[in-house]
């Protein structure tokens, strides 16, 4: 689930990163603003999901998935849509 918080002020949107699957250990966001390179480590909350809160530029679009275990990539099926990626697969996409 992915949960947007605007602020008037600001130029950018807190959005917040909520995902939950069987036999998790770890769980990573990669490809926001781009970056395939280094994972946003989720933090594991008592519930067993996992949860980051992340600040994106407004007017701006974002392609990402979820590292499960470091091995699963997961994309996110409550995001606001989906990408085709060069592997045949595709991304989940957050629109801010």
């Amino acid at each position: 689930m992915v949960t947007k918080t605007y602020y008037k002020t600001k130029d950018y949107c807190k959005v917040k990163f909520s995902f939950a699957t069987e036999n998790a250990e770890t769980i990573s966001i990669l490809g926001l603003n781009n970056n395939w390179k280094e994972p946003i480590s989720m933090s594991r909350k008592k519930d067993g999901s996992f949860s980051a809160d992340v600040n994106l530029p407004k007017d701006s679009t974002h392609e990402f998935k979820y590292l499960v275990n470091a091995t699963e990539w997961i994309n996110d099926p409550e995001a606001d849509s989906q990408s085709p990626n060069e592997f045949g697969g595709t991304n989940s996409v957050v629109i801010i």
